[in-house]
């Protein structure tokens, strides 16, 4: 375990181990006009996804008088690999419970999608562990159709890709409302270029191995079961086009968090805070002044 409280400077990179893997994330120190010190947030990512998709929300929550901390899952990108292929949402829950440890105090989860239900089952089954819970874009019972759809994307190039461009073509034909980039930098993030020449996500292939039905099922138990034990602040996050987070499973998360605020982000999909940032940066901060002050654990 590392201990990252009394990390320094604008934006940094920080590990923390676990279960042998090293964690790589960035801690992003409360700074700007804003009172400093309100504490911490902590954010997940989705699954093959990269901590930089919370880059922007990082340094505005810094800003804000927060200190913001993202982490690249086991896996994924700078973050080692797990040697016997365990990217269970168990062994995330636990990676997470090694990266509140070092932080030093509750901090507010914000999890998208994989995220997202990594953070409720930790919270749900191993809490109180956080002051305040945001799951963005994610229910315990997620859409079919959407679900089988993400797992078509992200099986869809198993050779990778000849160039970025080929990449940048694929991302949008699945996210089509979205806005291309001016740039192909940014993918330079998300994809990393092999000895045979080809753009590969970088994820670790074998985390596709646990997609199958016997796991979705096993998993939407275990995040149903979570979140009827679910006490402290809570915000569900939908974006408006999502294909994931459909009427029913919303009804039935509002029925298992009765507690839980609700807001709907207009003209974003499943990933929502590349979609809008603005909106979803705001709902955000407005949620996590909401909250409790932590203490130390």
């Amino acid at each position: 375990m590392t201990d990252i409280r009394d990390a320094a400077g604008a934006a940094e990179t920080v590990v923390v181990r676990s279960d042998g893997i090293d964690l790589v994330g960035d801690r992003w120190p409360a700074w700007g006009g804003a009172e400093p010190g309100r504490g911490s947030v902590l954010l997940l990512h989705g699954g093959g996804q990269r901590r930089y998709s919370w880059h922007r929300t990082g340094e505005r929550l810094a800003r804000a008088g927060w200190t913001a901390y993202a982490f690249d899952a086991r896996g994924h990108g700078d973050s080692g690999w797990a040697d016997d292929g365990d990217y269970s949402i168990a062994a995330m829950v636990d990676d997470t419970l090694a990266v509140i440890d070092a932080i030093g105090e509750p901090p507010v989860l914000v999890g998208a999608s994989m995220g997202g239900m990594t953070a409720l089952v930790a919270e749900g089954t191993r809490g109180p562990l956080a002051r305040g819970l945001v799951l963005v874009d994610i229910v315990a019972s997620p859409a079919p159709a959407g679900s089988k759809r993400i797992q078509a994307f992200m099986t869809g190039a198993p050779n990778g890709f000849a160039s970025l461009q080929e990449a940048s073509d694929a991302i949008a034909a699945y996210n089509p409302h979205r806005p291309r980039p001016r740039s192909l930098d940014g993918l330079r993030k998300n994809l990393v270029q092999r000895d045979d020449g080809r753009w590969h996500w970088h994820w670790d292939p074998r985390y596709l191995s646990l997609r199958d039905e016997p796991e979705r099922e096993l998993r939407q138990g275990q995040a149903q079961a979570a979140a009827r034990n679910v006490r402290v602040p809570t915000l569900l996050v939908r974006g408006a086009e999502s294909d994931i987070v459909s009427a029913e499973g919303l009804r039935e998360m509002r029925e298992l968090i009765p507690h839980a605020a609700f807001v709907e982000v207009r003209a974003a999909g499943h990933m929502i805070a590349g979609d809008d940032n603005d909106v979803f940066t705001a709902q955000l901060t407005r949620f996590l002044e909401s909250t409790p002050v932590s203490t130390e654990r």
